[in-house]
């Protein structure tokens, strides 16, 4: 096989593994924030499933990738895109950590019962996957136009984060029995939060990646 067929061959299969890490971030974060809605302790043991699958996805990608380089010794945008993979597996390791962290603290709350009913965290959880989803296809399609979104979503999730925090504290300032849950509620809408400005990471390095240029979200 010429060179450079290879090396577009070893790209369509990154681009595979990229998809599945894709596929497996989004469905830890429906099911940590819906093991924390429920205080399901099983939905929470297959987000910690999912995380470590994440974390083996990640380094054979990275393996795969400095095999690339090595073998292939890529430049200019070539190497661009190669360091884009390497950056964005990163990220999408980071959001599974996260997924995980919500699953751990619906571990430490499964024993409670929630005070209000749960519609701002699983709303930004929506926007957060929604996010990661549009980052992921503007990186497949090597098209920064989806990024535009993801940028203005995000700013969305943080209106929402300083929402619920908002919201939260009040609860707990008229009932202190509430403290432990609601200290519970800020730790979730900030793991959401973080998740959130990983999926704008990925969309950064898209845009890096296709003009060369670096953008950097405000």
């Amino acid at each position: 096989m010429a060179p450079r067929k290879a090396y577009e061959t070893e790209l369509d299969e990154l681009d595979q593994q990229v998809q599945l890490m894709a596929k497996k971030t989004s469905e830890a974060i429906e099911l940590a924030v819906n093991s924390f809605e429920r205080l399901d302790l099983d939905m929470a043991e297959r987000v910690k499933k999912i995380d470590g699958e994440l974390y083996a996805l990640n380094v054979d990608i990275e393996k795969r990738c400095l095999e690339v380089i090595a073998l292939q010794s890529p430049v200019a945008k070539d190497l661009r895109t190669i360091g884009t993979y390497l950056k964005v597996i990163t990220d999408f390791d980071r959001i599974g950590r996260y997924a995980r962290d919500i699953a751990d603290v619906t571990g430490h709350a499964h024993s409670m019962a929630h005070f209000k009913p749960l519609v701002s965290i699983p709303h930004m959880a929506d926007m957060a996957e929604e996010m990661v989803d549009l980052s992921v296809k503007a990186f497949l399609d090597r098209d920064v136009g989806p990024t535009k979104t993801v940028f203005e979503i995000e700013d969305k999730v943080d209106s929402l984060y300083d929402e619920i925090f908002r919201e939260v504290i009040t609860y707990m300032m008229e009932d202190s029995k509430k403290i432990g849950l609601g200290i519970n509620y800020m730790l979730v809408a900030r793991y959401l939060e973080r998740i959130a400005d990983h999926a704008c990471n990925i969309s950064e390095r898209v845009i890096y990646m296709v003009t060369g240029e670096r953008v950097v979200k405000a």
